[in-house]
């Protein structure tokens, strides 16, 4: 009887590649490269979408930055204080009425 490798080899010519060494450890070292080493193409794939993410929370917080400064710079001048803390805190002077109008947005 024949060897079932080459009745396989016969069949599928294709299989002669795993019938050589080389071949084989190529193979395995592409798998073990590709999915299972700690530097994983996968591994980069996730690597890389997190460091998007990080990118745009890095402009994010950038521009929340400026602002701010923007907001600090305005700050200086004494009615912009005024104006700041009757807006955000509801101050009022002594002779004032405030009056707050809520509005529902609930339909």
């Amino acid at each position: 009887m024949k060897n079932p490798f080459k009745n396989s080899v016969e069949k599928y010519p294709f299989l002669k590649l795993f019938g050589n060494r080389y071949f084989v450890v190529l193979l395995f070292f592409g798998i073990w490269i590709l999915f299972l080493d700690d530097a994983s193409y996968l591994q980069h794939r996730i690597l890389n979408k997190e460091i998007k993410t990080l990118e745009s929370n890095r402009k994010y917080y950038q521009d929340e930055i400026q602002n701010d400064q923007k907001q600090i710079k305005e700050l200086n001048n004494i009615e912009k204080v005024e104006q700041y803390a009757r807006e955000k805190y509801y101050m009022k002077k002594a002779n004032e009425d405030i009056y707050i109008i809520e509005y529902d947005t609930i339909k």
